[in-house]
């Protein structure tokens, strides 16, 4: 992923428009100096299209296995099992085989090559919670990031049989059967007509946050609980509305930022900035209904 030249022709993943070229991660936001050609693209979702089968041979044969796990939290119940550390693992020595020259950082194990200029960020086991209670809400992530944002993610549900990856204009889920549906998040405009989605209200800090979650919350038509990041997969495809998160890491979110953004909702903070790290998270369909569950969130 080096070289100079903007030039896509593929109708499939629509390059030739402004958004697109903002996207790109070979060089500054917005220049056209850089070089992400089509091959680079094709070679990249291709291989986060292995990434899924690698992932998938350490997750699914754990599942539902009456695994046993340990706590990583003092004052809670953060859970880690051997599945999240076999499955990241084996993605990391995926990565670094392919692009040796790239950095890896995730979730259960320690950074490699942190200083390179793309990082792959990995959350092997998102959900690990729901993992271990048998519910097939948990999910793969795994995302791509240049020096300015996660410019490529996936998100991956063996046991469903679907993934979703979003990057370079393209945002879509493929099915068991390899199928792929274009995502486009919904035309809810109003908080009134809003659904509104969060992983645990236990997320929340009692007096800083959750308040403000309610306050959000009470303004919308629904409010659920529960499905981790499949939350964000299904806003981006036009089934849910808004999602506010609070006290996550990058790796929890930053493969779900390209499937949003592309299939046109808009991803932040609950101050309105980018995510350039872990804590808040406020997702939503559209720049009006984004604005309005900032203004609640933060009045």
């Amino acid at each position: 992923m080096s070289g100079c030249m903007v030039k896509i022709n593929t109708p499939h993943f629509n390059l030739l428009t402004r958004a697109a070229v903002s996207s790109c991660g070979a060089c500054n936001v917005g220049s056209v100096s850089c070089v992400v050609d089509e091959k680079n693209i094709l070679e990249l979702r291709e291989f986060l299209r292995e990434l899924v089968s690698v992932s998938a041979a350490t997750t699914v044969p754990h599942f539902r296995s009456n695994l046993s796990f340990e706590n990583k939290s003092v004052a809670g119940f953060d859970p880690v099992t051997v599945a999240d550390r076999e499955t990241e693992d084996a993605i990391r020595r995926a990565i670094i085989a392919r692009y040796p020259d790239h950095g890896v950082s995730g979730e259960e194990l320690a950074p490699l090559n942190p200083d390179a200029p793309y990082q792959w960020v990995v959350d092997p086991i998102d959900g690990t919670k729901a993992f271990l209670c048998g519910l097939p809400t948990w999910a793969t992530l795994i995302g791509l990031c240049d020096s300015n944002a996660p410019i490529l993610g996936l998100m991956s549900q063996p046991i469903v049989g679907e993934y979703f990856i979003g990057g370079f204009g393209a945002s879509e889920r493929i099915d068991g059967d390899g199928r792929s549906t274009v995502l486009h998040t919904s035309g809810v405009s109003r908080l009134a007509d809003a659904s509104v989605f969060a992983t645990s209200p236990d997320m929340f800090s009692p007096e800083l946050e959750l308040p403000r979650f309610s306050a959000l919350a009470r303004t919308a038509r629904l409010t659920r609980f529960g499905v981790d990041s499949y939350a964000y997969c299904m806003l981006a495809a036009g089934y849910i509305d808004i999602v506010a998160e609070a006290g996550l890491g990058f790796y929890d979110v930053a493969a779900l930022i390209p499937i949003v953004e592309i299939a046109g909702g808009v991803i932040t903070d609950w101050n309105g900035s980018p995510i350039s790290g872990g804590g808040t998270v406020l997702a939503a369909a559209n720049k009006t209904l984004h604005a309005a569950a900032l203004s609640v969130l933060n009045s």
